[in-house]
């Protein structure tokens, strides 16, 4: 993996952190209902369970490009379409606004079960890796190292983007306007666009 590809997929996965979604929704309610502690819980359940899909969709690239050949281009095709697809559907999406008014008492664990079991459960996750990851490394090529490497731009990518809205919204007890979230969705879905066209035109 090179730095070049680092780089960018640091920056890709920055960008698309910060799509208004259910894991900010849920880590952003939480922060501004129980506290930042509880964001900041929240946030390492959403991690555990990226890094779960994460490695499921490298290691099973992997296994599809030793096993499958040529038939392995067709995945990153289907990947590329995928991901232009939610593009679209991010340029369509309406912004919502939450208003929080006052911190209500709740556990620990229960903040990291929130965000691992909402990661866990949306199942999308793992297509989206699949399509994702094949426009920034060597599936075929793919090492033990490059695997901890990408675990580690996630979790200082989406964990710092997570944390940002958690302390937003324990300071300010509101998530973002919906203007504010209008622009991400915008800046997000072109991300995600021009993925998936780069990963059409390189398979």
């Amino acid at each position: 993996m090179t730095f070049n590809s680092m780089v960018a997929l640091f920056i890709a996965m920055l960008i698309l952190a910060a799509i208004p979604s259910v894991s900010v929704l849920t880590v952003s309610t939480r922060s501004a209902t129980s506290g930042f502690i509880h964001g900041i819980f929240t946030t390492i359940g959403i991690l555990v369970g990226d890094i779960f899909f994460i490695i499921i969709a490298i290691w099973g690239l992997s296994f599809l490009a030793e096993t499958m050949g040529s038939l392995f281009v067709l995945s990153k095709y289907l990947g590329g379409v995928y991901l232009i697809l939610l593009g679209i559907g991010l340029f369509r999406s309406k912004p919502r606004n939450l208003e929080i008014e006052e911190l209500v008492k709740s556990s620990l664990v229960s903040s990291f079960l929130a965000g691992l079991l909402i990661t866990l459960g949306d199942q999308k996750a793992t297509l989206f890796y699949l399509g994702f990851f094949p426009a920034f490394i060597d599936i075929a090529k793919i090492s033990f190292f490059d695997t901890i490497i990408i675990i580690a731009i996630t979790i200082v990518a989406v964990g710092g983007v997570k944390l940002a809205y958690a302390f937003m919204a324990d300071r300010a007890r509101l998530l973002i306007s919906s203007q504010i979230t209008k622009k991400i969705n915008t800046v997000a879905a072109c991300v995600m666009i021009m993925v998936g066209l780069f990963l059409l035109f390189k398979a």
